[in-house]
């Protein structure tokens, strides 16, 4: 069991706090080390003071083609919390051609194209690589993601900064409208798993066995405060290691691991699903 040290990436629009990365653009050595190589999650909080770009990021098969990197990036959001009326971008508002949407960033109207929603603490959203998204200002989010830095920008609300738009349009492939949901529990993607977990007291589970790097797990605190107890590693007094949660706080759980948690909080549970 591994407490992880955020790595802090200043932004013009805010922060990111990357919680949970072997990425070479916020490696966490500890973790790297603990692993024995690259993990294939990236797991970041955003803290979102005014909007981001709109954006899209490509599948894997584009990123190789584009880029020469093996991952692009499937990702989700959790909203831990939102200021009154915050909004994101999820999706396009309907079907459109590659020429269409590149007539519209020129013109400086895609915004007339774009699916904007209303989002609440608690809700879930889930972006597929080639979805048009962004993050509204006055959010904070967790974000599950494959483990990519890959983001071609298409529009930047007039912000000097670069744009991909031929390989972010060429990278679109959901469009379409999208819905934003509460979070059901649990969800699972092709490269991801997540499951909530509601202790109000003690809860005993154990990380599935395995030989990988994709078979350690991750366990968030979303809210609330407690213990967490590993049976496979002791203290100097021969007892079970553990350390005291608060919010926000993440800890890497290894192949096989007994964990104990104690107390009363939230927290997310994430597997890596290759």
């Amino acid at each position: 069991m591994l407490k992880l040290k955020p790595v802090l990436s200043e932004k013009i629009w805010g922060y990111e706090l990357w919680i949970a990365s072997t990425h070479f653009d916020g490696e966490q050595k500890e973790f790297s080390a603990a692993l024995g190589g690259d993990y294939p999650l990236l797991v970041k909080l955003i803290q979102a003071d005014d909007t981001l770009s709109i954006q899209v990021h490509p599948d894997d098969e584009l990123a190789l083609k584009f880029e020469n990197l093996p991952r692009g990036k499937t990702e989700c959001w959790y909203v831990l919390s939102a200021k009154p009326d915050s909004k994101l971008v999820y999706g396009l508002n309907g079907k459109y051609s590659a020429k269409e949407l590149e007539n519209a960033i020129k013109e400086k109207k895609l915004e007339q194209f774009l699916n904007t929603v209303e989002v609440h603490a608690g809700d879930f959203i889930f972006i597929p690589a080639g979805t048009v998204h962004a993050i509204g200002g006055g959010l904070r989010l967790l974000e599950v993601q494959q483990s990519s830095n890959i983001t071609y920008r298409l529009y930047d609300w007039g912000r000097d900064r670069e744009l991909h738009v031929d390989k972010g349009i060429k990278s679109i492939k959901n469009n379409g409208l999208q819905k934003v949901i509460k979070f059901p529990g649990k969800f699972d993607c092709e490269y991801f798993s997540l499951e909530e977990i509601d202790i109000s007291g003690v809860y005993d589970f154990c990380v599935p066995s395995g030989k990988n790097i994709y078979d350690w797990q991750l366990v968030f605190a979303l809210s609330g405060s407690g213990i967490i107890r590993t049976f496979q590693e002791r203290d100097a007094g021969g007892k079970p290691k553990q350390e005291n949660f608060t919010a926000e706080d993440i800890f890497a759980l290894a192949p096989g691991e007994k964990i104990s948690l104690n107390g009363n909080a939230k927290l997310m549970r994430i597997a890596c699903k290759k």
